[in-house]
């Protein structure tokens, strides 16, 4: 399955990735810029929080991992968010089956290994929801 990722409509802001795997991360970061949000990115949560305690502004997006080094988890800097900015889409990412009490209210999951096209369809129905992506064979 392949997405039409022209399609999908420039997303204004910038948003943040969280990912202790540098590979990853830096993935993460080339697929948002494919679609048009920048996007800053954090080895732990704990930087993460840091920088967004003293630039929230415009901030469209948090994709964070749930294991993560540092004092917070995933999911605690995605509840945190969602507490201070409920504005912010979030999208919890992990290698290991969560338990659906530790996933956030209003927080996409994405359980690991997912897929370039589950990311972008993620961020996609989280930002633009009124503007689906097509899925074509």
């Amino acid at each position: 399955m392949n997405i039409e990722w022209e399609k999908l409509s420039p997303i204004p802001g910038w948003g943040i990735v969280v990912e202790d795997d540098p590979i990853l991360r830096v993935l993460m970061v080339d697929i948002l810029a494919e679609i048009g949000l920048h996007s800053l990115d954090f080895e732990t949560a704990d930087e993460a929080l840091i920088y967004l305690l003293s630039r929230p502004n415009d901030c469209s997006l948090v994709i964070a991992d749930h294991g993560l080094p540092g004092q917070l988890q995933g999911a605690e800097l995605v509840a945190l968010v969602k507490t201070k900015w409920p504005s912010i889409a979030t999208i919890l990412t992990s290698g290991y089956a969560l338990d659906a009490s530790t996933v956030p209210t209003s927080t996409t999951y994405l359980e690991k290994p997912w897929s370039l096209e589950d990311l972008v369809m993620a961020v996609a129905n989280l930002l633009q929801p009124g503007r689906p992506l097509q899925k074509t064979s």
